[in-house]
């Protein structure tokens, strides 16, 4: 964890920013539940454990500025909630998702399953892709497997 949060100290000087104790312990939480989607709300619930004096402001800004720098990603599985996401290092894009509509979980996929899209949109439309999201919305093999058991039962 320590490496990762040198590494991201230097994303921020390299922006002219520094790693305060503030965003660090911003940092350390997205660190520590990195599998997690975590809302603004849910950073600072945890940042509140580790340091008491920082204040919600200082946490939407703080995710908002690791946003800007590409450590983070914010999204949106259409629940009307923005998510942080730390980006995986030496990403070349935003990974994917599987957003379950029965319980709400969310799976992520690390392949990047674009690759030739991206060359058509390129190619066909003379656009330069920077970056892509994907959100598949459907039912995850939890629930799947709950019915089919419930299904086997009756």
């Amino acid at each position: 964890m320590e490496s990762r949060i040198d590494r991201i100290k230097k994303q921020l000087h390299s922006g002219s920013y520094k790693l305060t104790p503030q965003r660090e312990a911003t940092v350390r939480v997205l660190l520590e539940h990195e599998e997690d989607h975590l809302s603004a709300e849910d950073v600072f619930m945890l940042v509140k454990d580790k340091a008491p004096e920082i204040g919600l402001a200082t946490v939407y800004r703080t995710l908002e500025l690791l946003t800007e720098l590409k450590v983070v990603d914010k999204i949106n599985f259409g629940d009307g909630v923005s998510r942080y996401d730390l980006r995986k290092e030496g990403a070349a894009h935003f990974h994917h998702h599987l957003v379950c509509i029965e319980c709400g979980a969310v799976d992520e996929i690390q392949e990047d399953l674009l690759e030739d899209v991206e060359k058509i949109v390129e190619r066909d439309w003379n656009f330069k892709v920077k970056d892509h999201r994907l959100t598949f919305h459907g039912i995850c093999w939890r629930c799947h497997d709950k019915t089919e058991d419930k299904s086997e039962n009756e």
